[in-house]
């Protein structure tokens, strides 16, 4: 009766972390759309990192998707990897174009659309990263938990993007700009040295 119950908790949880993940991954899809016509329009290097940074969000919650599916350790291990790649390719891009927008004085548009958006998406990934880091704890599962991260990274980036636009568009400091870029480059260093580090 006891592992009855244990395997229905189980199977409760991987069905609450695929709803989490499912919920991150569609928010996320959206959100290409709106950050890169949001950028393009604005020409803003932190909306476009934040942009990508979506893209990564895709594939993690694709790739933690897949490994709820079938959970064992072959699986975390490769998805791990995956994610790891993920943000060394994000944080390469967000180096090199932070640089060179602050070296050659691009100053960026305003951007309500952005300054709206990425005042949302902080809230609701704030809420998805809470919700997969309970989920994942309860499973024991670390693909779940370092997925969580991110997207409690997003929610932080979301941050840092809406702050930098806001001070672009009210201060006049377009630096803040490139500036958040450099704060995603930062979590983007972080994530991936951690989850490359637990291969």
């Amino acid at each position: 009766m006891v592992e009855v119950t244990r395997g229905k908790r189980r199977g409760q949880l991987l069905a609450r972390g695929r709803r989490l993940e499912a919920a991150t991954l569609g928010w996320n899809v959206v959100g290409v759309f709106v950050l890169a016509y949001a950028a393009i329009a604005a020409r803003s290097v932190a909306l476009a990192g934040f942009g990508l940074d979506s893209l990564i969000e895709i594939g993690a919650s694709t790739v933690v998707l897949w490994e709820l599916a079938d959970v064992d350790a072959g699986r975390q291990h490769r998805a791990m990897r995956l994610i790891g790649f993920a943000f060394v390719g994000l944080a390469l891009y967000l180096g090199i174009q932070s640089t060179v927008v602050l070296v050659i004085g691009f100053h960026p548009h305003h951007s309500v659309l952005g300054i709206a958006w990425t005042a949302l998406t902080a809230a609701v990934m704030f809420g998805l990263a809470f919700g997969k880091a309970n989920t994942g704890a309860a499973l024991g599962n670390p693909v779940l938990r370092a997925e969580g991260r991110i997207t409690l990274i997003d929610g932080i980036l979301a941050c840092a993007v809406f702050v930098g636009l806001v001070l672009n568009a009210w201060a006049g400091w377009w630096w803040a700009d490139p500036l958040a870029g450099y704060v995603l480059l930062y979590y983007a260093v972080r994530e991936a040295r951690e989850s490359l580090s637990k291969q």
